[in-house]
């Protein structure tokens, strides 16, 4: 299938994907900075950046979007139809880094939470419940 879209006009649409500060983060900080925790955002210096730091619960938090981490049976989790050897490749790469920060940071002894895009879109108050109760049932369990 043929891109509609010039070439010019789609790396414009590209370029506008953020990599941080989404509305899902935002979102997501928001809820928890209600309910009392501080954490810190985008730590360079772990592995993968986590979107969310926890340093009192050791916990960090990706917020993942579904399209370009693969929510598994995910409905925004698509494949488009032009170039998918390119989408295929580019996904499968974003999955395994994904997968070795992980074991990095667990390596490292944190706990790693991954919140879906979808699921903040859906029930954003839900979803901060049960990080919420996450964190009080690791920080117990510490």
């Amino acid at each position: 299938m043929v891109d509609h879209l010039s070439k010019e006009r789609r790396s414009w649409n590209m370029s506008q994907i953020k990599g941080r500060d989404t509305a899902p983060e935002r979102k997501l900080r928001s809820g928890l900075h209600q309910l009392g925790f501080r954490f810190r955002v985008h730590e360079t210096s772990l592995p993968g950046k986590p979107d969310v730091v926890l340093p009192k619960y050791r916990t960090v938090i990706f917020v993942h979007g579904c399209f370009w981490h693969r929510h598994d049976d995910c409905r925004y989790a698509t494949l488009p139809k032009s170039n998918r050897s390119f989408w295929l490749e580019k996904f499968r790469g974003t999955v395994e880094r994904d997968r070795r920060n992980v074991t990095a940071l667990q390596t490292l002894g944190w706990k790693v939470y991954i919140a879906w895009e979808c699921e903040i879109k859906t029930d954003i108050d839900l979803t901060v419940r049960q990080i919420a109760s996450y964190l009080r049932e690791v920080h117990h369990a510490a």
